[in-house]
């Protein structure tokens, strides 16, 4: 306040003392009306005075403002009035262009009235519920004021609100307002709500935030909308930048998906207006902090597998080869292209397959490295190219061996038709451009990175200088320019690759050391005292040599460690040597380079020092320190310990192989468990089937014994095997009582048999001795013949019956297999117990004895029969068999009879039984009546109905009586 009277004391005096007194008189005129329209009239006309008097409105009206918010909520007119008048007391977004002076004067004010407004928290929660209001008037500028005070306070009001009950929720809300003022607005208010405040940016996305603004963004056109695109892009943005929770729900919420057709542009030659630049250039930024080097590893490598899978790389590299795309977006997509491949190994092998739309069609990869070593290229699209090839390479050994193959001399094309990725590197090495040189240089030593092979195998590239002359190495040509005394930019570079390259390769530090010039050479640079610009240089010659050292394995006699330090020693000194080491790891570019894997640089005179390689400064300066001072005897015992770690390596390592190989068969024999167990358990359901099966049949079972129990109890257990096994009762009874029946005939012929054996004999002893009278024979002759005829007629009426009962055995025999079959068929299908199954063979076992042993009695008696043709009692005797056979059924089915008849008495009971309960529920429903409870119609006509019923049964129950 008193900042505020100071402010207000240098104003001159005059007129503005005379809006001094209608301000106050205005704002009495607010605090003591009684009337809403005077109270109205005293605001409004505080509003159009706030933006010229700016300081005195603020001053004196603020604390009569905020009191009508806080009573006046009734009447919007008002409010809104109240609102409009504190946004133009706080806000400088509207301010008029005038001196500095009063522009830093004006947003001292701003700050200060902020800071008035928000000592009171519940000033602004005050504005949080009048924010819920849905008038236009209150609404709008409540959204407008509170965005105007985070803007001015953004870290202290965004407290406020995150500890208010629902405060950002309610913010949420106004995503969804139908008025696009008011939309628009509430996004630039989230803006300010979001900026640099973590825990707010979570409770914003799980708010809904990304899918509202997704939709804004479709609705309004996708690259090709206007600025309401743009705010909710740096919206997201700020929701997603550093946020690692709010990138991962973004990633499982399947957003990534709907970001592909942002980019689905043309490669035509216009429609590239400012806005689409604009929110294009955001889009590729928005992709980018999704998978930044700056974000956990798992995040950024699970967004650039999505990222492949719905098809945004592949639609990100369609823009990277088309034509017409403004330079910027260019440059930004291949610096997004860069950051979706790099360490991804299906994105990398994606990329390397990715041809430009040329004839002949040739890899991106080529003619992105043509516009790299091509120094009328803007600068900044060099350097994306350079990243772009570094996060092909990282972690891609693959990669790097494609790329160092097209050096090797029996990959190289002889017809030169095509120019590959190692010759274009080779020409950016050896160019007269230093930039070139020094981008080809870290290119190179990026496809040597932590790659021992290709190193080695780098050592086979043969290069030719000129005609007639031999060819040299790779190796060498990169020495014999360092010592041509090139620019510092080239210098620079080749050291950088030849440190990468010597590092963990001993055979290469032997090539190295082989060519006798070049330890004069470094030990040459270190030696000398040279200006600052060259310190760098001695910095890294002192770095090389010192790798030299390091690496050394001692197979060159005159170049051995011993050796080695012993020069630097004699012609450097060990101090001067480590600071010279020094000179790298203090220079002000590196610590700058070392911070982002990006080549961003500000002009080519920064382009100094790769993030990789101060990596490996910081690994090797320490490393080569200790060498330098170390003694033959402590590198005999340093070897001595290599050897031995080696050892210990190579016994890890085929631990590890059988380690390797013992999981796998363990993946396998996991994997048969696994099956081993489906199948089990497919078992195990169909046993518990089958049991289920079995529990009903044995139900069944029970459910039948039970009814049939009464009429079957002479079956026995025989009949209750054959019931379970599927067989109806009636056939084996019927089929067990015509066996008894055989058998009973069987043992009545063999008694008449042993009859007739006797008669046979009593006639053979009772014959008339010789000499009787004729008369006497004649009359037994007669006799005789009589009888034999009467027995000839018996025999043909024994044979009739014989046939019928070889016919009734075969019959039998057919039934019996029938019979057979079913059972065999239904134990098949159904499983029995094992007990029953026994009992049922033994029985079948005995039908089938009895039957055969029937047959053959049946053939004997055929023979018995003839012999016993003569005799006439045995029809007479198997007629009375039969007829006491006929007796017996007859008596069974007197029986059968007495049954039916006691069920029907059983039946006419419970009908009786039934009509009397009818009759009491009947003469109940009358009580109910007579007692004045409803009964409804159709009650009485089923009552009526059941009596008439009744009735009858009585007179049926009594005619029968009588009967």
């Amino acid at each position: 306040m008193n900042f505020l009277r100071g402010v207000m004391g240098g104003q001159s005096a005059g007129p503005q003392h005379t809006e001094a007194e209608t301000i106050q008189k205005l704002c009495d005129r607010v605090a003591s009306s009684t009337l809403l329209d005077d109270r109205r009239n005293a605001v409004r006309a505080l509003k159009s005075l706030s933006k010229k008097y700016r300081l005195e409105v603020g001053i004196q009206a603020m604390e009569h403002l905020i009191h009508v918010l806080q009573t006046d909520r009734s009447d919007s007119e008002i409010i809104g009035y109240a609102l409009d008048t504190l946004y133009n007391i706080i806000s400088n977004d509207e301010e008029e262009e005038v001196e500095e002076n009063s522009t830093r004067q004006s947003e001292d004010l701003g700050s200060q009235f902020t800071e008035i407004f928000i000592k009171q928290q519940e000033n602004v929660t005050l504005l949080l519920s009048l924010l819920e209001e849905f008038d236009f008037h209150v609404r709008w500028p409540g959204v407008k004021l509170l965005t105007s005070l985070l803007k001015q306070l953004g870290p202290q009001v965004q407290q406020i609100i995150l500890v208010s009950p629902m405060g950002v929720s309610r913010l949420m809300d106004l995503l969804a307002d139908s008025r696009e003022v008011i939309r628009n607005d509430g996004v630039l208010l989230l803006q300010a709500l979001t900026r640099s405040n973590g825990a707010i940016q979570k409770i914003v996305a799980f708010e809904n935030a990304f899918e509202r603004l997704l939709d804004i963004i479709t609705e309004e056109g996708n690259s090709d909308g206007g600025i309401v695109v743009e705010d909710c892009l740096i919206l997201l943005q700020n929701l997603l930048k550093n946020n690692n929770s709010n990138q991962n729900f973004f990633k499982e919420g399947s957003y990534i998906q709907r970001m592909k057709p942002w980019f689905e542009v043309g490669d035509e030659n216009s429609g590239w207006s400012a806005q689409k630049v604009t929110n294009l250039h955001l889009m590729l930024q928005l992709v980018r902090v999704l998978v930044s080097p700056n974000n956990p590893p798992g995040a950024t490598s699970s967004c650039q597998k999505a990222m492949f899978q719905c098809g945004l790389l592949q639609q990100l590299c369609t823009i990277l080869m088309a034509t017409g795309v403004p330079a910027d977006i260019l440059t930004e997509t291949i610096n997004t292209v860069s950051e979706v491949i790099r360490g991804c190994q299906v994105n990398q092998d994606y990329f390397a397959s990715v041809n430009a739309p040329s004839n002949p069609p040739r890899p991106a990869i080529v003619v992105l490295l043509m516009s790299m070593v091509n120094e009328r290229q803007p600068f900044v699209l060099r350097c994306a190219v350079l990243y772009c090839f570094q996060c092909f390479l990282y972690k891609n050994q693959k990669g790097q061996g494609e790329i160092v193959s097209t050096l090797l001399p029996s990959t190289i094309d002889a017809t030169g038709n095509s120019v590959s990725a190692g010759q274009l590197l080779c020409g950016g090495l050896f160019s007269t451009d230093s930039l070139s040189n020094w981008c080809a240089a870290v290119a190179l030593a990026h496809a040597l990175q932590e790659n021992a092979t290709q190193k080695e195998q780098l050592l086979r590239v043969q290069l030719a200088t000129s005609i007639g002359n031999p060819p040299v190495s790779l190796l060498q040509q990169c020495t014999n320019i360092l010592s041509q005394g090139s620019k510092i930019q080239t210098r620079v570079g080749l050291l950088m690759l030849l440190c990468t390259w010597l590092s963990n390769c001993p055979i290469a530090v032997t090539h190295f050391l082989h060519n006798s010039a070049n330890v004069p050479f470094l030990t040459g640079q270190i030696a000398e005292n040279l200006g600052e610009e060259e310190q760098l240089v001695q910095g890294l010659c002192a770095l090389l040599l010192g790798i030299s050292i390091y690496f050394n394995d001692n197979s060159l006699e005159s170049y051995m460690k011993e050796k080695l330090k012993q020069l630097i020693e004699k012609r450097i000194g060990k101090e001067n040597f480590i600071e010279k080491l020094g000179f790298i790891s203090k220079h002000e570019l590196y610590s700058r380079a070392s911070q982002k894997p990006q080549p961003n640089f500000p002009s080519p005179e920064y382009m100094i020092f790769d993030h990789e390689f101060t990596k490996l400064v910081k690994e090797l300066e320490g490393v080569i320190t200790k060498a330098i001072y170390k003694s033959s005897e402590e590198d005999k015992q340093e070897e001595e310990v290599k050897k031995t770690l080696e050892q210990h390596d190579s016994i890890v390592t085929h631990y590890k192989n059988m380690i390797r190989e013992q999981d796998l068969q363990l993946e396998e024999l996991k994997q048969q468990i696994s099956t081993l167990k489906c199948q089990n358990e497919q078992l195990q359901t169909a046993v518990t089937q089958q049991v289920s099966q079995i529990q009903q049949h044995k139900d069944q079972y029970n459910l039948l014994k039970v009814q049939l129990g009464k009429d079957n109890q002479h079956q026995g257990s025989y009949s209750d095997g054959a019931q379970m096994n599927g067989i109806q009762p009636e056939e084996i009874a019927r089929l067990r009582e015509e066996i008894e029946e055989l058998k009973s005939n069987q043992e009545l012929l063999q008694s008449q048999l042993a009859e007739k054996d006797a008669f046979i004999e009593n006639l053979k002893s009772s014959q008339p001795s010789p000499g009787t009278n004729e008369q006497s024979s004649a009359t037994a002759s007669a006799r005789d013949s009589e009888q034999i005829e009467e027995l000839k007629q018996e025999l043909a009426t024994l044979k009739s019956q014989l046939n019928s009962q070889s016919s009734e055995i075969t019959k039998l025999q057919t039934e019996k297999q029938e019979l057979l079959q079913k059972t065999e068929a239904f134990a098949k299908s159904v499983p029995v117990p094992g007990e029953s199954e026994t009992v049922i063979a033994t029985k079948t076992t005995d039908v089938e004895g009895r039957l055969s042993a029937l047959l053959q009695e049946t053939k004997e008696l055929k023979n018995e029969i003839k012999a016993l043709s003569e005799e006439r009692t045995a029809i007479k005797e198997q007629l009375d068999s039969s007829n006491s056979t006929i007796a017996i059924l007859q008596n069974e089915k007197n029986k059968l009879e007495v049954d039916i008849t006691d069920s029907k008495k059983e039946q006419d009971d419970l009908l009786v039984l039934l009509a009397d309960q009818d009759q009491k529920i009947f003469s109940l429903k009358n009580k109910l009546k007579e007692l004045g409870h409803p009964v409804e119609e159709e009650d009485e006509l089923e009552s009526g109905d059941q009596d008439d019923e009744d009735d009858e049964d009585e007179d049926d129950s009594k005619e029968q009586g009588h009967i």
